[in-house]
């Protein structure tokens, strides 16, 4: 790696966003830096090492689409890839297109700023400086741990595990008294591999999810060479879908079914498995009736499937409309209640009084335990952003740009901050999608955008303030037509205490925003203030309003 420490663009971040902007920008012969905190690529999944950590998108369509050699000769395993599984795929790739070479890695962002003067980002991070023309932000939206302030949680005296931030050597729980605290996503996962393990396993629920079988399996050759014959076809397909995610879909309302032909629907999609289950109705995520049909169909399901009738009761989800909070995809995660090891402790009734030296008291008493794992998942979206000291224009830091809650501009940059993408960002469809497909597109339009710049020697562009303040509007607006806010859920960071709750992904559809998107660069960049090299030189002032 040269020693030089200026870039055309540093990307923040080796995870897949990170990865594919630093392929494209090579590609376009742009010298490009990535600075990544820890020591290997695969971001979130670097890190995600809790027992049974696993994608809930399909592995085949769980990468890369822009290689055809790399989608036709790497050999996924299972339906669902594990988490060792992707980190493997990762570091193929990492390999594959020599992306070490133009990498630091154990260099965490702790600073940048942009110089007008200068006309770029100064950076630093592990305890160097380096300048770019762009700043790229691929820091992910699940990437910054989330860990509750919950009383006497240092004075445990056992190990304390973080599911975002698991020991990279794993954990033996063999005869150990564990406490789990929450019920996502990781939570879902990890309760019955550590169940398997441990002496006793006691759950603290905070609030139950909603989960729908995994069906998770080895796939055949059959099923494999099936996907790659059609591959093309597919990932065009799915480009074009609410969330990149291809199944089934219907265009019937809840209502235009019977309630027996309701149930077979639901049963159809239940026995596949996976998200299909909430493409069932075309009203599920707008019709609170046509929900609650969905809602109460696999609330059943939990009643048959644990054993104990209060318990069954305690899993099932009542406060949240079904898929307004990311749906959990599960092995055997019900059944686990089934076990002679396993508690199951409803905060909702029983609260954590604190925390102390040899155990957790709750209302009722004391549990007293060898370990404690937190899977109290992310500080979703803005965390991992808000722990970098990034400043604009006049020094205005991002946090405080973002006090009242994010603004961006088609969730890829932000008024105020000039020649700073966000990959992913707040206000795009992000984690309502496969992500890989919301990556590649975010990618590949601020590659055309950097290209058009260059072309035409444009070397400054901003955001307008009125551009930015009406697509948060209508992300907002988007939102409010469904009922993704009336969950207290992460995607409004309900899960942060002081947090302004606004809902921060883009709801409209992974198929929709790409032709916003499409449009404003069809129309050279509509929304943006754009300084021209020749301008700068004769003194010509530009500033984006």
């Amino acid at each position: 790696m040269t020693e030089s420490t200026h870039r055309d663009a540093i990307v923040i971040g080796a995870g897949f966003a990170g990865m594919y902007m630093l392929i494209k920008l090579r590609q376009m012969g742009l010298n490009a830096l990535g600075l990544e905190s820890g020591p290997s690529v695969g971001g979130t999944w670097y890190w995600n090492r809790y027992p049974g950590a696993r994608c809930d998108v399909e592995s085949l369509f769980y990468c890369y689409s822009f290689d055809e050699e790399l989608q036709q000769n790497w050999d996924w395993r299972e339906r669902y890839p594990q988490r060792d599984e992707i980190l493997a795929y990762a570091n193929h790739v990492a390999d594959k297109y020599q992306l070490r070479d133009v990498i630091l890695f154990n260099h965490d962002v702790s600073h940048a700023a942009f110089s007008e003067d200068e006309n770029c980002w100064k950076v630093k991070a592990g305890g160097k400086s380096f300048t770019a023309r762009y700043l790229i932000s691929a820091v992910g939206c699940l990437s910054a741990p989330n860990t509750p302030k919950i009383p006497g949680l240092e004075d445990f005296r056992g190990p304390i595990y973080h599911t975002a931030d698991w020991p990279e050597d794993g954990v033996d729980f063999t005869g150990l008294r564990v406490g789990q605290i929450g019920t996502g996503s990781s939570g879902i996962q990890a309760a019955p591999i550590i169940a398997e393990q441990a002496e006793q396993l006691v759950v603290f629920q905070r609030t139950p999810n909603f989960s729908i079988p995994a069906h998770n399996k080895l796939l055949s050759e059959e099923e494999k060479q099936q996907v790659r014959f059609q591959y093309e076809e597919l990932r065009e397909a799915a480009r074009h879908t609410p969330d990149g995610i291809l199944y089934d879909p219907t265009d019937k309302s809840a209502f235009d079914l019977t309630p027996a032909e309701q149930k077979i629907e639901l049963d159809r999609r239940w026995d596949k498995g996976g998200f299909a289950f909430i493409a069932a109705f075309t009203d599920m995520l707008t019709d609170e009736q046509a929900n609650e049909i969905a809602a109460e169909y696999v609330r059943d399901h939990i009643r048959q499937r644990v054993k104990d009738p209060e318990v069954a009761e305690q899993l099932c989800p009542t406060d949240h409309p079904i898929g307004t909070k990311r749906i959990c995809l599960d092995t055997d995660y019900y059944e686990t209640f089934n076990r002679d090891n396993v508690q199951l402790v409803d905060l909702k009734k029983d609260k954590i009084e604190t925390i102390n030296a040899t155990g957790v008291q709750v209302s009722s008493g004391q549990w007293d335990l060898d370990a404690l794992v937190l899977a109290t998942g992310f500080d979703a979206m803005t965390g991992a952003l808000n722990k970098i000291d990034i400043q604009g224009i006049d020094g205005t830091t991002l946090r405080d740009a973002w006090k009242d809650g994010p603004e961006t501009y088609l969730g890829l940059t932000v008024h105020g901050f000039p020649n700073f993408f966000i990959i992913t960002g707040p206000g795009s469809p992000s984690v309502l999608t496969n992500m890989i497909v919301a990556i590649e597109q975010h990618v590949e339009w601020i590659s055309d955008f950097i290209r058009f710049s260059d072309e035409r020697g444009i070397n400054r562009f901003d955001v307008k303030r009125n551009a930015q303040h009406e697509w948060t509007e209508h992300v907002q607006k988007v939102a409010s037509e469904t009922l993704y806010p009336s969950a207290a859920s992460w995607y409004l960071g309900s899960n942060i205490p002081g947090r302004p709750r606004i809902f921060m992904p883009y709801a409209g559809g992974l198929g929709v925003y790409r032709r916003y998107c499409a449009d404003v660069a069809r129309s050279g960049y509509d929304g943006f203030k754009l300084r021209y090299a020749q301008d700068e030189k004769q003194g010509v002032q530009v500033h984006a309003v």
